[in-house]
């Protein structure tokens, strides 16, 4: 067990490294025609190959678009570049198409099935993907939500590492020890997360093969719940493979082998490990970062997921990872959780939760460490906040949720929402608002840039100019962005990066 990593935070004073975490974020979501239905044209092309596309991606349908920002110690930083990314695919997918602003799909009827089932343009992964078509079925693998990626800083961790030299014979195996006590922290409060963030009341018509008894009335997340995006009770990957990092390992790999699941990358536990290509690598290796898979898709933010809402999930992040967890019963422990959260998510969303006092018990300690590790304004504030939602749930996005159902559907809601968040961002005089500091003609190389799969990054030199960084196939050209041209940028792009000319928009062939 990591005793005192609090007091050891305090001690060797890295609780301002530990606030710059790196933070990332993957938001799934659907394009949809103007009535709601998922949209049936084909993966836009302007945005390059899929095959390399470090930004715009998709995923289970062609309608089914994946925004990935880049790992940003800075809140304000990755959400800029995340609004930056979603304008690009705004201005990139037909006229008539709109972005679905929840996580539960909208109606689907027979058509919409049969579509999804036949059009795929990723060949490399047709095959595990009439896998999971066939285990799952469509429905539940079109559910979308919000990934959030996290790493630790390298010197907090070696810093820290001064203190358990003595009980660790590596800084690798002590860096997964930090990082699986966050993951099964994480496992054992997820029920938090689904009651604050949890957004997804209703199932459209479609989604369910049969009437559900628990859903007949509106609940906080059934995304969140075993209705939602889970793996199969026979899989063999319950919630205890978070006991240890041997069981992780153990458990995933064994399922694959014994067939019951086709990869990795078919386990949907709340928590993934990141960083090793194969599962046993990260014994030796180690664990470079968590990806966390619990947030419902927000339509009442443009970009699926609030400042806000960020800033309290990096603090209590960091809560989880000092936090030490009893081993004591921990397989017991987890299934309760499991109990817990699913409970939580079938809960009516106007009502209090039945975790209520242990919620405010630990909005108490969350203040508490924020105090004493002199946590930043925006966090306290984000902390405050949240602690009222916690005895005040007709505040969560799930109870505002309420008033927009009709008729059991939240269509109308869902239509005019993802239309008000398109005329916002393309009636909008810059074209990338995010970036307005920049001239008309950096904003156009930026965004055909990231249209092409182009890495930018945006630095100041020692006079403090502006410099873009653009990448492509590890080789990175640098331009300041005061002297880029009105020329074409595409044309511009091709003389600094040749090969992205061919490469550009190929289909995926991998």
């Amino acid at each position: 067990m990591l005793k005192n990593l609090l007091t050891y935070i305090k001690q060797e004073d890295v609780a301002e490294q530990l606030y710059h975490s790196l933070v990332g974020i993957e938001i799934e979501e659907h394009r949809i025609d103007k009535n709601g239905k998922l949209s049936q044209h084909p993966y836009p092309a302007n945005l390059g190959s899929r095959k390399y596309h470090p930004y715009l991606q998709s995923d289970f349908s062609e309608s089914m678009n994946e925004v990935v920002t880049d790992p940003n110690p800075n809140i304000g930083g990755f959400l800029d570049q995340l609004d930056t990314l979603q304008t690009v695919l705004y201005r990139s997918m037909g006229q008539d198409e709109f972005i679905w602003p929840l996580s539960m799909p909208p109606v689907l009827e027979s058509d919409d099935i049969s579509f999804i089932k036949n059009h795929f343009e990723r060949p490399a992964f047709a095959k595990y993907r009439n896998y999971l078509t066939d285990k799952y079925g469509i429905q539940r693998k079109i559910v979308t939500g919000v990934h959030v990626n996290f790493s630790v800083p390298e010197p907090v961790i070696n810093r820290l590492y001064t203190h358990y030299e003595d009980q660790f014979k590596s800084l690798v195996e002590f860096k997964n020890a930090l990082y699986f006590q966050l993951a099964q922290n994480f496992v054992l409060h997820r029920w938090l997360l689904t009651y604050l963030f949890g957004a997804s009341p209703i199932a459209e018509m479609g989604y369910l093969p049969k009437p559900v008894a628990e859903l007949v009335h509106p609940v906080r997340s059934i995304r969140n719940s075993i209705y939602g995006y889970v793996n199969n009770q026979d899989d063999q990957v319950n919630v205890t493979v978070y006991s240890s990092l041997h069981h992780y390992i153990d458990g995933i790999t064994k399922a694959i082998n014994n067939r019951h699941l086709y990869s990795p990358a078919e386990f949907y536990g709340p928590v993934r490990l990141r960083g090793q290509e194969k599962l046993k690598d990260y014994q030796t290796k180690g664990i470079s970062y968590l990806e966390f898979r619990v947030l419902d898709n927000t339509p009442f933010t443009p970009n699926g997921i609030s400042r806000h809402a960020l800033y309290f999930i990096k603090f209590f992040l960091i809560y989880l990872l000092v936090k030490p967890v009893n081993q004591e019963n921990i397989q017991e422990q987890l299934k309760q959780s499991f109990e817990n959260n699913n409970r939580v998510a079938l809960e009516s969303p106007d009502q209090p939760t039945f975790k209520e006092a242990e919620a405010v018990h630990i909005f108490d300690d969350l203040i508490s460490m924020a105090r004493s590790l002199h946590a930043h304004s925006e966090q306290l504030q984000a902390l405050d906040d949240f602690s009222e939602v916690v005895t005040h749930p007709e505040l969560t996005a799930s109870a505002m949720l309420l008033p927009h159902i009709k008729n059991h559907s939240l269509m109308t809601f869902g239509v005019e929402v993802a239309k008000k968040w398109k005329a916002h961002r393309i009636n909008n005089p810059k074209l990338l608002p995010a970036m307005a500091n920049l001239s008309d003609a950096a904003q156009k190389l930026i965004f055909h840039a990231i249209r092409l799969g182009i890495r930018y990054y945006e630095v100041r030199d020692e006079h403090g100019e502006e410099l873009l960084m653009l990448t492509y196939e590890n080789v990175t050209q640098v331009v300041y962005s005061s002297k880029v041209s009105l020329k074409n940028p595409v044309d511009y792009l091709y003389e600094l990066f040749p090969e992205i000319k061919k490469d550009a928009f190929e289909k995926w062939t991998l």
